[in-house]
């Protein structure tokens, strides 16, 4: 998201610019998965205060997003699967991930985003999105021992419900922005609302960036990855009805 055309550094310290961070940070979204709420956000929120520190745009910090998960995507799909490939997969798609949380935090520090800054950023994950189960499906093709040509169509349905999600999240949030009064309330610290993360987690994008340490080991891999994909599959089921339900009230008159 691009903000303020100026590179100036700021005048406070890091500890500082956390600080006032934690306090603008915009809370997450009711039902937020536990990776993306408890870890990533954070480690975004420090990304964010030191590209701020150094004086770095938003774009940027989208640009650094991209390039991690470019190379970590690139991997999949061309590396020879060794354990060590994997880990590196899991941390380079980890750091885009953090990077993908930085743009957004680094623009309201800087004052608040831009429609052409949302636009790159929705366009990077976009196609990060449809890339990453692509790369699966060359990957398994080109080094895993495919016994039944048949398994190649899981990485291919998980591109279709990964896709799907993906839009309808972005859709929802769209329209929930046009009727604020309408929106559902954001997440809260409560017991309750902790459980909702912790049982969403199959849809959690940072544990699927984390079980490519398993990519030297198919089985364990593909069983890991089949469970995030049936599990995703099971709440975007539940989701859609509920989604449309709430935007189908938003016309109605207010009570």
């Amino acid at each position: 998201m691009s903000t303020r055309q100026d590179n100036a550094r700021p005048e406070e310290s890091f500890a500082d610019t956390v600080r006032r961070l934690a306090g603008a940070q915009k809370p997450p979204a009711k039902g937020s998965p536990a990776y993306s709420r408890f870890v990533n956000r954070k480690i975004g929120r420090i990304i964010a205060a030191a590209a701020y520190q150094l004086g770095m745009t938003p774009n940027q910090v989208t640009y650094i997003s991209a390039g991690f998960s470019a190379a970590a995507i690139a991997a999949i799909a061309l590396a020879q699967p060794h354990w060590w490939v994997g880990i590196l997969i899991a941390v380079g798609l980890l750091l885009g991930y953090a990077f993908d949380s930085a743009d957004g935090q680094l623009a309201r520090l800087r004052g608040g985003g831009t429609p052409a800054g949302e636009w790159l950023d929705h366009v990077v994950d976009s196609i990060k999105t449809t890339a990453l189960h692509l790369a699966v499906l060359i990957g398994w093709y080109r080094h895993y021992d495919i016994s039944h040509i048949e398994l190649l169509l899981i990485p291919i349905g998980f591109t279709l419900v990964a896709s799907v999600f993906f839009f309808v999240q972005i859709l929802t949030d769209q329209l929930r922005r046009a009727h604020p009064d309408r929106a559902p309330a954001p997440a809260d610290s409560s017991a309750g609302a902790t459980l909702r993360s912790i049982l969403v987690i199959p849809t959690d994008y940072g544990v699927l960036c984390a079980i490519f340490v398993l990519f030297a080991w198919p089985s364990i891999f593909a069983g890991a990855y089949v469970a995030l994909l049936a599990g995703t599959t099971l709440f975007l089921c539940a989701a859609l009805p509920k989604w449309y339900r709430e935007i189908r009230r938003f016309h109605e008159p207010a009570a």
